[in-house]
């Protein structure tokens, strides 16, 4: 091959790459299972493992007004949650082993200190901040877990 052709099937390449880029990336392989909180039906995402679950929303421009992410935690006890590289803010709904809201924090975009549940709780749910306010969610309303993110807990 020439030097002219060389450059013709680089630049080729190049374009293609480019063209690939953009395409958007998955946003997630974890089970997604579907919720009702307060009055909305929404679809969340069930993050299970030590993995999943330091990852959670980390990478994700936005996350869609019905969506969420539910995480099954392995204890009932004080939860801590930061939002490292969640380019957005959240609100956090933490739920004791009863699906009772124990509490709700903000957690703002970029958030490498995090925040407490402050009381033990089984279950985290994140969602768009202000959607708990929305929603009129207070500590002490129940929700119905969906029974995959239960069984999830129980592993």
């Amino acid at each position: 091959m020439n030097r002219f052709s060389s450059r013709i099937f680089t630049s080729l390449l190049l374009a293609v790459a480019f063209v690939g880029c953009d395409r958007p990336a998955p946003v997630s392989s974890l089970p997604v299972t579907q919720m009702q909180i307060g009055a909305q039906a929404f679809n969340v995402e069930i993050a299970t493992s030590f993995h999943e679950q330091e990852v959670g929303l980390m990478h994700r421009d936005h996350l869609e007004a019905d969506h969420g992410m539910i995480f099954p935690l392995p204890d009932e006890k004080v939860q801590l949650f930061w939002s490292h590289d969640v380019h957005f803010p959240l609100d956090v709904v933490f739920l004791d082993s009863k699906s009772e809201i124990v509490s709700i924090v903000r957690l703002e975009a970029f958030n490498d200190k995090g925040v407490s549940s402050h009381v033990p709780a089984k279950y985290a749910i994140e969602l768009n901040a202000g959607t708990a306010a929305r929603l009129k969610l207070t500590p002490g309303d129940h929700l119905d877990l969906p029974m995959d993110a239960i069984k999830a807990a129980a592993k």
